[in-house]
């Protein structure tokens, strides 16, 4: 595999409806797109999972567009590559940090490398999977009512999980009208992303006799100490996003006792390499996990629900259909949920779904081309 050109791409997409956790709310993504030639002439399409604002990590879609310009596609332009799974390293030589522009170019290799394989993704990374259980994410609501319209209308639906977003004062007394209104069998789950500290311990441990599924990230984004300790105190299994930046990080986890269940995004780890390597270490070490969401276009999706694939992700992840957040997503088919369970691609070699380009043309905003 050469890649001879990639083309950087900003779209805007409006949600449906305003995304709201404890750190900002989001009325449309502004999402980078990445179209990888190679030199056969062979395209596949990734996307960089990076925010307008550096509030969920310190990367933005600003920072990830200049890293992969000036750094990081120049490691790839024109090389030969064997294997995806040789770009990972070749990346982190020398270059800190930077995983989510890291992740665009990784993964969009890994989908090329399919697509000339002639084979699905999910296939070509280990997938066993030909369906996977489909959760939805709420982001933080006015008030308990809404939060119960919300959560009932998204099992209604099929949803297998609701993750429901808190914050100090919309917290304890939110998920327990949800779970009395809901019933004791409805699969509930807190997000805090990082709003609380151990000075909140007991907020968070009064959420314990609610029957949560697991209670994700409460503490800072890069804390493993603390967690551990919090995690002594709660019944209730902690899940760790933000803290599991590598395989490094998630096996400090497990021998630190910092949580029980980790959310792999491929984004947040630097790829596909890192994401199937952690995977692998949970499988062995008996840690369940679930593929979170960054408020993809179907182009991410399409990465996510191949890694949602794999034999150790055995709760439902945040992989909700194009219509949960889009009204005209960019790929065809969008994605769908039958039942709460979203269909693997199997028949259609690389990432599963044709890229609408012509779309994409419509709504771009900046383009940047990189050749060998």
């Amino acid at each position: 595999m050469r890649v001879e050109q990639i083309t950087l791409r900003e779209i805007r997409l409006a949600l449906k409806e305003p995304f709201r956790i404890s750190s900002g709310e989001v009325f449309e993504r502004r999402i980078l797109l990445l179209e990888l030639r190679d030199a056969s002439g062979a395209i596949e399409w990734s996307e960089c999972v990076a925010g307008e604002t550096p509030n969920y990590s310190s990367e933005t879609i600003d920072t990830a567009w200049l890293a992969i310009e000036q750094w990081i596609a120049p490691r790839v332009l024109g090389r030969d590559f064997v294997h995806p799974g040789t770009v990972h390293a070749e990346l982190e030589r020398d270059i800190r940090g930077h995983n989510m522009a890291k992740a665009a170019v990784e993964m969009g290799m890994w989908g090329l490398a399919a697509l000339l394989e002639g084979e699905a993704l999910a296939r070509f990374i280990g997938g066993t999977r030909t369906s996977i259980a489909t959760g939805i994410s709420l982001g933080i609501q006015a008030s308990p009512e809404m939060l119960i319209d919300k959560a009932r209308g998204a099992l209604e639906a099929g949803y297998r999980k609701v993750k429901i977003k808190i914050e100090p004062g919309r917290d304890v007394a939110w998920i327990t009208a949800a779970r009395r209104a809901l019933g004791d069998d409805a699969h509930l789950m807190a997000d805090a992303n990082n709003a609380y500290t151990l000075a909140d311990v007991d907020i968070l441990a009064a959420l314990d006799s609610l029957g949560l599924m697991m209670i994700e990230q409460p503490l800072a984004h890069d804390d493993l100490v603390r967690h551990a300790e919090l995690q002594k105190r709660l019944k209730t299994p902690l899940c760790l996003d933000e803290s599991i930046t590598s395989l490094d990080r998630a096996q400090d986890m497990v021998a630190l006792g910092s949580g029980r269940i980790i959310n792999i995004k491929a984004g947040r780890v630097g790829g596909l390499t890192q994401s199937l390597a952690i995977h692998d270490f949970c499988e062995v070490s008996q840690i369940p996990v679930w593929c979170g969401g960054m408020l993809e276009s179907g182009v991410g999706r399409a990465y996510n629900v191949a890694l949602a694939s794999l034999p150790n992700f055995t709760l439902p992840g945040d992989v909700s259909p194009s219509a949960r957040y889009w009204a005209h997503d960019i790929v065809d088919p969008e994605w769908t949920m039958d039942r709460g369970m979203v269909q693997v691609p199997l028949d259609k070699p690389g990432i599963g779904v044709d890229v609408d380009s012509e779309r994409i043309a419509s709504i771009t905003v900046r383009t940047s081309v990189l050749r060998a």
